[in-house]
């Protein structure tokens, strides 16, 4: 029986790395602790089920020390940490997912003429918020007032979202690692991030966060578009890191969701009601939680009633969390899981031949008949 010799600095780089409980792991592997001591070796099947349940490549184990492992992005986070911590396996193969789509869609674009976007990299720090959020609509082709046509927030957002994807930024909402339920992504890890491209720009929320924060989120993440720069980022409490461009983010994105003219107009009104924030919320169609955290930027309110709010708030979206049951319907997910201006790009280059349909089951995430029914699913919606 084939046995391999692994570095016990590897192991134990492997095991933390995860996440996971160690006494899980154990469980699983009884025989840990003897790899570790170096008393006894795993077999080559044993390593591939310890690879698997890590989420370690199999080749890292064959190294005599642990790579060194980094986002190829900058990743703010709101609460100043004496270190980094180490990127999660989540995180990693989810950008790394992302930077693959984005450089074969970079590829296309270009091949079918699109020019450069204008906007990327277009504004400074410093720059107005304001005059940039009227920028960022005028580029969508929305009104200032654009959320008073939708009923609910949650239809505000999709149609922002949609906006965007028109005008041809890439939008990926997704809570999970591609398409499998038993790897969520953690949003006090990273809320979302950026990849900034002249030609093809993209977004990405997660979607276990509360859908309540995806609309600020998305909203960022688009600034940072104007600023050209990539990120991922936690937006904890909805507040940026201590770094000038995610400030100016924040400014720019809270502009664009509530203009600080209208809301300090009515605000004396929404003030008096038995829910104030709640009114903002009705009014400009964003969530309660956004609501609350621009009347507190603009010291409408203390610090201490956003945050008794904002307690209440949370215990309140965990409840709903635990009801929910259903995670919908699977094909309709991947218009977000996706993005529906990339699946719409394949499509097209796998039916011209440009495209081997094993490319576009590796680029999508869909396989044989999955992605066949995903097809049929997305022409019918074109139609």
């Amino acid at each position: 029986m084939s046995r391999v010799a692994v570095s016990s600095s590897v192991l134990r780089w492997a095991i933390e790395r995860t996440g996971m409980p160690e006494q899980e792991l154990t469980r699983r592997f009884p025989k840990l602790e003897l790899w570790e001591q170096d008393k006894e070796k795993p077999t080559l099947r044993q390593l591939e089920g310890f690879a698997l349940a890590t989420q370690t490549p199999l080749g890292y184990f064959f190294l005599p020390e642990p790579p060194e492992e980094r986002l190829p992005i900058p990743h703010f986070r709101t609460v100043s940490d004496t270190s980094l911590p180490r990127p999660s396996p989540n995180l990693l193969e989810t950008v790394q997912t992302m930077q693959r789509r984005q450089a074969w869609m970079r590829e296309f674009l270009i091949e079918e003429g699109q020019p450069k976007f204008a906007f990327i990299g277009s504004a400074h720090a410093g720059d107005d918020p304001i005059s940039l959020a009227i920028a960022m609509r005028r580029t969508f082709g929305i009104k200032d007032d654009w959320a008073r046509h939708h009923h609910t927030w949650s239809k505000a957002l999709q149609a922002l979202r949609e906006s965007i994807e028109q005008a041809g930024i890439l939008v990926v909402v997704n809570g999970i690692v591609g398409n499998n339920t038993h790897r969520k992504l953690d949003p006090s890890e990273f809320r979302g991030f950026v990849l900034v491209d002249d030609y093809a720009p993209l977004v990405f929320v997660n979607g276990a966060d509360g859908t309540a924060a995806q609309m600020f989120t998305l909203t960022h993440e688009i600034a940072h578009l104007w600023f050209g720069r990539s990120a991922a980022f936690d937006l904890r409490d909805l507040q940026p890191a201590n770094d000038e461009i995610e400030l100016a983010c924040n400014r720019v994105a809270a502009e664009f969701l509530i203009a600080e003219s209208e809301l300090r107009a009515c605000w004396p009104e929404a003030r008096n009601e038995a829910s104030p924030f709640e009114a903002v919320a009705r009014r400009f169609k964003v969530s309660s939680l956004v609501a609350a955290r621009r009347t507190l930027d603009l010291q409408l309110i203390r610090r201490d009633e956003f945050f008794e709010f904002y307690r209440i708030y949370l215990e309140d979206e965990r409840r709903k969390a635990k009801k929910k049951q259903s995670g919908g319907d699977f094909y309709a997910n991947q218009n977000t899981r996706v993005g529906r201006r990339f699946a719409t790009a394949i499509l097209q280059a796998a039916k011209e031949g440009r495209l081997l349909y094993h490319d576009a089951y590796n680029l999508t995430g869909l396989h044989g008949k999955s992605f066949d029914r995903y097809v049929g699913d997305l022409e019918s919606r074109l139609a």
